[in-house]
This record gives structure tokens, C-alpha cells and sequence, in this order.
């Protein structure tokens, strides 16, 4: 081995080298795992739900894909379900309208205090790039694909948006839905 790859560390050596027992290393790894994959899977239910209580939101996003999914370079914008509530910032913001982010200039990435879905400073969270690229692909693809319903023909409008909060802000009652593909 060169000189070059022997100093090299990563994130587990540097754990290694402070001390850390295997015990602290094994919860560290797993909580940022479990962290990634339960905020990006609750993302995609909150998104889901509101879209299906708000079907004319849903018609926007498929005619977008339509408009563009046969074009190269296609991306789909999603809003986070959370992304501010202050009556003092925001007019209406229990209102789910995704479209009063069109025309903002605010930045998602954790510089603009009225809008941080997931932290700020040193303290943002480390899987946004991540996120921020497979939470849209997903709701994109399962959007494009799927006409989705309730279970029982139980109408949206009736979905219990109760949230509970775990280690991510979860819906209380799960989402359960039936996919049809479209044709």
C-alpha cells in the first residue's frame, strides 16, 4: 500500500481512534440508517396523503409528469408536508397549497429559518442529498405509475391526518393504500 492510502481515514477509523467501544459504534451506525431511510419513507406517506385529501394538487403533479417525462432532463419538485406553519410568515399555513414555494426564493438547504423541513447549520441533516434526490423520484414514479385509493372506497377527504411523533413526525394512523397500475 502507498503512504496515501495508509492515512486515509474514514468514518469508522476515526470512531476507532477516539475510543468508541463497539457497542456506541453498532447504535451510532444503525440510528443513522434507521434516521435516513424513516424520514425519507414518512416523507413519501405524509406527501402521499396529502396529495390523495387534495385531488387537485394530484392532477398538477400528473400533468407535469405527462408534460414531462418524455423530455430529457426531467425533474419533479416535491414540498415537504412540514415546511412551516407560522401564521406570522406563512398566510393560511395549515393549507396544504404546494404552489406558494413557486415563486420563492427560499432555500431548502437549511439557510432560511421559515423553511426547514429538516434542520439547519451543523446540525442539518447529513442524508439530504440523498433525500432531496430519491424522496422526488419516489413520489414521481409511485404518481406516474399508480392511481391510488383507500382501502374500503373511503373518501380522502375522511383521511385521519392525526401525527404522532416518534423518532421522525409520523402519521398516528398508517397510510394504507390500494395501487392500480395505469394502463
Amino acid at each position: 500500500m502507498s503512504g496515501d492510502a495508509l492515512s486515509q481515514q474514514d468514518f469508522l477509523d476515526a470512531l476507532i481512534k477516539n475510543g468508541s467501544s463497539d457497542l456506541q459504534i453498532n447504535m451510532l451506525l444503525l440510528e443513522l440508517l434507521s434516521a435516513g431511510t424513516d424520514t425519507s419513507s414518512s416523507t413519501v406517506e405524509w406527501t402521499l396523503a396529502e396529495l390523495l385529501k387534495h385531488p387537485e394538487c394530484i392532477k398538477k403533479v400528473e400533468e407535469e409528469l405527462k408534460k414531462e417525462i418524455d423530455q430529457d432532463n426531467c425533474q419533479a419538485l416535491i414540498n415537504f408536508w412540514a415546511i412551516g406553519r407560522d401564521p406570522k410568515i406563512w398566510e393560511d399555513p395549515l393549507v396544504y397549497e404546494p404552489e406558494r414555494y413557486l415563486d420563492s426564493n427560499l432555500d431548502f438547504k437549511g439557510n432560511d429559518f421559515e423553511f426547514i423541513p429538516i434542520g439547519a447549520g451543523r446540525r442539518t441533516c447529513p442524508g439530504m442529498p440523498m433525500a432531496t434526490k430519491h424522496v422526488p423520484l419516489i413520489l414521481a414514479s409511485l404518481i406516474h405509475f399508480f392511481d391510488w385509493s383507500l382501502l374500503y372506497g373511503r373518501d380522502p377527504e375522511d383521511l385521519d391526518m392525526t401525527e404522532k411523533l416518534a423518532q421522525t413526525l409520523c402519521k398516528e394512523q398508517p397510510l394504507l393504500l390500494i395501487p392500480k397500475a395505469k394502463i
